[in-house]
């Protein structure tokens, strides 16, 4: 099933590898006709995850770069629809040299190019490939059937390994293992026999239903990986390697440890810190991709999430995250009481008026009330529009993006990306990617990165409007990032405060669990210095 952990799987197994020696890189297959994630909701999809190159790709992305702690690259992202797309360039052009183009085998072909230039362009001893979705779904068909062709072509240098799901029914109490033995068959009915399958569970796998589990699946029983619901994502490939997994995929290939393996203690260390931290520090998210149906999807912002995490870690505490409707705090102020209790607040990015007028409320509090503050993306804008409201008394100012014919813009499009929205072009056409950025070394920003030229990835349409900078400064907003030709606010600040930043850019994208990100540190630790003022 869907949402079962094959990212986290995929990511530790990578890091695990990388552990003993060998250069890995990750692939993502989305079996999605959508050419990128940038058009998906993120209620549904999940968060969408920018690469410095700029492509907006699955939230799994983020985690293959967060536990490879590498840099991932668009080669390595692919869709349907982006696969379709090249094989109908490529049969206009005449790359095919007048053949009748098939479904099979060139689609297949095209997947396994992309495998391949993705491997050549990473340098990459190992490539994991990760495709979305689950087995036996008619769009995945076509990428199992490029697997399947890419195994016969490299017999002794492909693995497969199955994610499975093993369900302990409440009145029961027994753990089941056939949805397992049926997903290998239907594996199998494509051509494709797993060499490990990845056990999910509440529960640890026993010794009795490995053996099962091996007898129906045509496997031995070391084959079978027992991955328990654990406390933390991070836990991950220490208990991979509980079961040695990571030797096991070695001697599949007819290989060994290298010398110059550094092993995971420094994972292992990191795991461990976290487990020992009793500080706790209480964050409020502040956002609207939370609904699906009567359940929160808490990946629509699982960067942040886990950047949050990243720098609670490095301040040596424990990290509690509510999630805080920005809907609920337009009609009833009397709720914003309740963010006092809040070391920290977070508006995240987003899109769209829905819960503007209540993110607005939420930043109005957090400045007057000292509760450190840190918006990203949407954030950075609403921390704009607030200011110019109340205190440079901009009545009605706003956004472009929500109100066309507000009297006072402080936010509007970037002139290149009028033409986009006039035409309806909405798909990868934002500022997207790692652009440069200069700090005011009399900065908060300054300050927490220790430098002066940063570099951040963004994702966005609009901008800060330049013909109120002068009015922002005057009353006392620190725009301390700007663009290296000074035409883009990239940070803002409102100084005496404990810590107040709006950023345009999306750092949650470039946090580590080995180094949490420079603001994220500086945010985390101005929340903690608050608590203890409040003792």
């Amino acid at each position: 099933m869907s949402g079962v952990g094959k990212g986290i799987a995929a990511a530790s197994i990578g890091r695990i590898l990388i552990s003993k020696g060998y250069a890995v890189t990750a692939i993502k297959i989305d079996p999605y006709i959508n050419v990128d994630a940038g058009t998906m909701n993120p209620t549904e999809h999940g968060e969408v995850f920018v690469t410095e190159d700029g492509d907006e790709t699955d939230q799994d992305v983020g985690n293959y770069e967060r536990f490879l702690d590498q840099d991932i690259y668009s080669i390595n992202y692919m869709t349907t629809g982006r696969v379709y797309k090249s094989v109908i360039e490529r049969e206009r052009n005449l790359e095919y040299g007048g053949k009748c183009v098939e479904v099979v085998p060139h689609v297949p072909e095209e997947i396994i190019r992309r495998i391949k230039a993705a491997q050549k362009h990473s340098d990459a001893e190992i490539v994991i490939v990760e495709v979305g979705g689950t087995v036996g779904e008619y769009q995945n068909m076509l990428f199992l059937e490029a697997a399947r062709m890419l195994k016969m072509q490299n017999t002794h240098d492909v693995q497969f390994v199955l994610v499975s799901y093993l369900p302990i029914p409440s009145k029961i109490g027994e753990m089941k293992t056939k949805p397992t033995q049926y997903a290998i068959r239907t594996l199998n009915s494509a051509g494709i026999q797993p060499d490990f399958v990845i056990c999910r569970s509440e529960r640890a796998l026993d010794e009795v239903r490995k053996k099962k589990i091996a007898i129906n699946g045509n496997m031995f029983p070391d084959q079978i990986i027992s991955a328990p619901d654990i406390n933390s994502i991070y836990d991950v490939p220490v208990n991979f390697e509980k079961e040695r997994l990571g030797d096991l995929i070695l001697k599949q290939f007819g290989w060994t440890e290298k010398m110059t393996a550094v092993g995971l203690k420094d994972w292992e260390a990191m795991v461990n810190k976290n487990r020992q931290a009793t500080k706790e520090v209480h964050i409020g998210i502040v956002g609207k991709y939370f609904n699906s149906g009567d359940f929160v999807l808490a990946d629509s912002y699982i960067s942040v999430i886990e950047a949050v995490k990243h720098a609670s870690w490095a301040n040596n505490a424990l990290p509690r995250i509510d999630w805080l409707d920005a809907e609920a705090y337009e009609n009833d102020e009397s709720k914003l009481m309740e963010l006092k209790r809040y070391d920290g607040i977070i508006v995240p990015g987003g899109f769209g008026k829905r819960g503007v007028e209540g993110k607005l409320k939420v930043v109005k509090f957090a400045r007057e009330n000292k509760i450190p503050y840190f918006g990203l993306c949407y954030g950075m804008q609403m921390a704009v529009i607030e200011f110019a409201r109340n205190a440079l008394g901009l009545i009605g100012a706003n956004t472009t993006e929500v109100d066309e014919k507000t009297a006072h813009p402080v936010i509007h499009i970037m002139p290149d990306q009028v033409k986009n929205i006039e035409e309806g072009n909405y798909g990868a056409t934002m500022r997207l990617g790692a652009y440069p950025c200069i700090l005011n070394e009399q900065s908060v920003a300054f300050n927490s990165y220790d430098q002066k030229n940063i570099s951040e990835r963004h994702r966005h349409r609009y901008e800060f409007n330049n013909q109120y900078r002068q009015q922002f400064e005057q009353a006392g907003m620190l725009l301390s990032g700007v663009s290296p030709d000074n035409r883009l606010v990239e940070i803002v600040e409102v100084p005496n405060h404990p810590f107040f930043v709006g950023v345009q850019f999306h750092p949650e994208f470039k946090s580590r669990p080995l180094k949490g990100h420079p603001l994220f540190n500086a945010f985390i630790k101005a929340g903690l210095d608050q608590q203890d003022l409040k003792i």
